[in-house]
């Protein structure tokens, strides 16, 4: 709406929404209350089409897959640090994109290959992109055993194979500047919590309550569910590692969370 566009919404700002187009787009610069790679991205991709120069500045650096894969088409995308702008007017030039596979995804088999004893595990053609790679690090400060192997650069995206070896992890306090490169992996990250020495602390997180579901009162009522001593807190949870026992878990319809209770 800033930009110039005409949507309508339900009560609340809820669905249903009507966009009516015919509307001239101007540029915007924007800073986000929440660092959001999905609302940098709309905004980024809004600016494309509007008037003028569109700069969105973000509380902290997010993962920055569209702007490397507008560079990719050609586009001219400024970025420095937590701040993204591109001027309207460029033109996108077609071209052939290689998908690495997804850390997100790989994160699961991360955890589960670390606190399986014994175990070791490659996974391969991994994006490694640094604004995604929060669960390698905060891992490995656990004391994951992991490695990178055969790097290399794949249509703009850092590419590695991981390898993973079981590891005896330990609780720690999680550094606040890896909360956004890790966002989407942190329901997998207190199961690591979980079955870890310790005591672990995460702050600076409130974004995880509103995201499929409030996943830091979700996982916590399910860890305690299965016999492990945490604590919910407005932006993060304390969690004791200790033995999980069995039970029955709610995944609340998001998938992050079933999936982290698979493992």
């Amino acid at each position: 709406r800033e930009m110039g566009a005409v949507v309508e919404t339900g009560p609340e700002g809820r669905p249903p929404l009507t966009i009516r187009g015919g509307h001239k787009l101007k540029g915007l610069t924007y800073t986000l209350p929440m660092a959001s790679a999905q609302v940098k991205s709309c905004l980024l991709l809004a600016g494309l089409y509007a008037e003028g120069k569109t700069t969105v500045t973000e509380p902290a650096p997010t993962r920055d897959h569209t702007e490397r894969m507008l560079r990719g088409f050609g586009y001219t995308v400024e970025s420095n640090g937590p701040v993204a702008s591109l001027q309207s007017g460029g033109k996108l030039t077609a071209t052939r994109i290689e998908v690495p596979a997804d850390i997100s995804s790989a994160a699961f088999f991360l955890v589960a290959a670390s606190i399986a004893e014994g175990s070791e595990l490659v996974l391969e053609h991994v994006g490694i992109n640094p604004t995604r790679t929060g669960v390698i690090d905060i891992l490995r400060l656990m004391g994951g055993d992991i490695t990178l192997e055969n790097q290399r650069e794949v249509g703009g995206e850092p590419v590695a194979d991981l390898r993973v070896r079981g590891a005896r992890l330990k609780g720690i306090d999680i550094p606040e500047e890896l909360v956004p490169l890790a966002i989407d992996e942190f329901p997998v990250l207190f199961v690591a919590a979980a079955c870890a020495e310790g005591r672990t602390v995460l702050r600076g997180a409130e974004e995880l309550r509103v995201k499929e579901s409030d996943r830091i009162q979700v996982m916590a009522d399910d860890l305690i569910t299965l016999g492990i001593k945490c604590e919910p807190t407005p932006d993060g949870i304390i969690i004791e590692g200790g033995q999980l026992g069995g039970g029955e878990v709610h995944g609340h319809g998001d998938h992050r969370i079933a999936m982290a209770f698979s493992v």
